[in-house]
């Protein structure tokens, strides 16, 4: 009898831890199809039913003239910003770019907005790095998500020269996010 309590309460324990792994809050997880509550393939008519504990602020110019809000910002109930999202412009709009506007937002590898740039590089392959005149794009190798350095963290050798390629090798290790942002088409 004693044997048959013990494996009783052995499989009750496996079948609770179980349980806790599946049920992990994803409210601020980015992974490659989904960001928190929202998917790649939500539709930007369905914000209010995918937000609806939350408060949405559209581009009231844009609506005014009849045609859709260009970003919506979401907000969390008790005010603090979220995401911002731009709606694609087909007839039936998706949400087309994500920028990442909370720090509790993490991807499954543990990258937010509070990480940096030798953080990004420890974790992801990078695919290729973009310069504009005041920001630094970092892309990932089979990823959607995209990062945005300024140029004001890195030397200054390479701070006002816009058409200059830069490498991952000239980014600082301790270079921090700027914007963190992911493009679905």
């Amino acid at each position: 009898m004693r044997k048959i309590a013990i494996a009783v309460l052995l499989c009750l324990g496996i079948v609770s831890l179980q349980c806790e792994q599946k049920s992990k809050d994803t409210t601020f997880l980015i992974t490659k199809s989904s960001i928190g509550k929202l998917d790649k393939s939500s539709l930007a008519r369905d914000l209010e039913i995918i937000y609806e504990q939350d408060s949405i602020v559209k581009d009231t110019a844009k609506l005014s003239v009849g045609f859709g809000a260009k970003k919506v910002d979401i907000f969390e109930k008790g005010g603090s910003l979220l995401l911002t999202l731009t709606p694609s412009s087909d007839s039936i709009p998706s949400i087309e770019n994500v920028r990442i506007q909370d720090s509790r937002f993490e991807t499954e590898m543990g990258i937010g907005l509070n990480s940096t740039f030798k953080e990004i590089k420890n974790k992801y392959e990078i695919r290729k790095i973009l310069t504009s005149t005041k920001n630094v794009v970092v892309f990932i190798k089979d990823s959607d998500l995209y990062f945005t350095i300024d140029k004001e963290e890195l030397p200054s050798s390479l701070r006002y020269v816009s058409s200059v390629h830069i490498e991952a090798v000239q980014i600082p290790d301790e270079a921090k996010i700027k914007y963190m942002m992911l493009g679905w088409e």
